[in-house]
C-alpha cells in the first residue's frame, strides 16, 4: 500500500466536544443529544439529523455562523485526538507511506487540523473541496490526492455508508475502524465486513497493512 486516506470524526479526533458543544449551544442536556445521536445512527440516518430533533426548524449553516459569531465556534486542540494518532501516522510515514487525511469537515476544522501539526502530508476537508462524502466527487479527489493508483490506497473511516462502502465503489482499498457510535454499531454487519478490506480496532494495526 502506497497512500492511506483517513477520514477525521471518530477515527482520528472524538467528536466529544463537537456534541457538547452543540447541546450546550441548543440549551438541551448532553446526554439527550448523545442518546439522540445514537438513535439516528441505529437508524442509518446522517448525524446531523439528531440536531433537528432536538431544533426541527434548525438551519444548520446559519447556526455555525451563530456559534462563530459568538465566540463559540469550532475548536479542537491535542486532547481530542485519539491516543493512537500520533504513533501510528508517524509509522506509516516512517514506512515510506503517504498519509492524507481527507474527510467531511468544514473549511474551520481543515484550518484547526493543520494547526495541529500532525505528521500527514496532507490535511484536508469537505468544506474546502466543495464536495462531501458519500459522492464519487469526493472519492475522485482522494484518489488524485493520493497521487497512487487507487489498488495501491486504502481509504480508513468509521462510518460505512460515508467511508467503506463508497470508497470501495471507488475502486479503493478499505479499513473500518471499530471505535465511535457508528463504527461500534455497524461494525459487527455483515455486509461492512464484507466490503471492507480489513477490521481494526486500533490505528496501530495499520502498519502491518502497510506492508501487504
Amino acid at each position: 500500500m502506497k497512500t492511506f486516506v483517513f477520514d477525521i470524526g471518530e477515527t482520528l479526533v472524538r467528536d466529544d466536544r463537537y456534541w457538547g458543544s452543540w447541546a450546550d449551544w441548543l440549551g438541551t442536556p448532553r446526554h439527550t443529544l448523545s442518546a439522540l445521536v445514537g438513535a439516528v445512527t441505529a437508524q442509518g440516518l446522517d448525524n446531523a439529523e439528531a440536531l433537528k430533533l432536538v431544533k426541527p426548524t434548525i438551519d444548520i449553516p446559519a447556526e455555525h455562523a451563530a456559534r462563530e459569531a459568538a465566540g463559540q465556534g469550532e475548536y479542537l486542540d491535542e486532547s481530542d485526538l485519539y491516543e493512537d494518532v500520533r504513533p501510528a501516522l508517524a509509522e506509516l510515514r516512517r514506512l515510506g507511506v503517504r498519509v492524507v487525511i481527507a474527510g467531511n469537515q468544514t473549511v474551520r476544522a481543515g484550518e484547526l487540523l493543520r494547526d495541529l501539526d500532525l505528521p500527514a502530508d496532507l490535511v484536508v476537508t469537505s468544506g474546502e473541496w466543495g464536495c462531501a462524502k458519500p459522492s464519487s466527487e469526493f472519492f475522485a479527489k482522494v484518489l488524485d490526492a493520493s497521487g497512487a493508483p487507487a489498488r495501491d490506497t486504502v481509504y480508513v473511516g468509521d462510518h460505512p455508508a460515508n467511508d467503506t462502502f463508497p470508497a470501495a465503489r471507488a475502486g479503493l482499498r478499505t479499513v473500518h475502524i471499530r471505535r465511535g457510535p457508528w463504527g461500534h454499531f455497524w461494525g459487527g454487519d455483515g455486509g461492512v465486513s464484507a466490503t471492507a478490506d480489513w477490521v481494526i480496532r486500533s490505528l496501530t494495526e495499520l502498519s502491518d497493512i502497510a506492508g501487504k
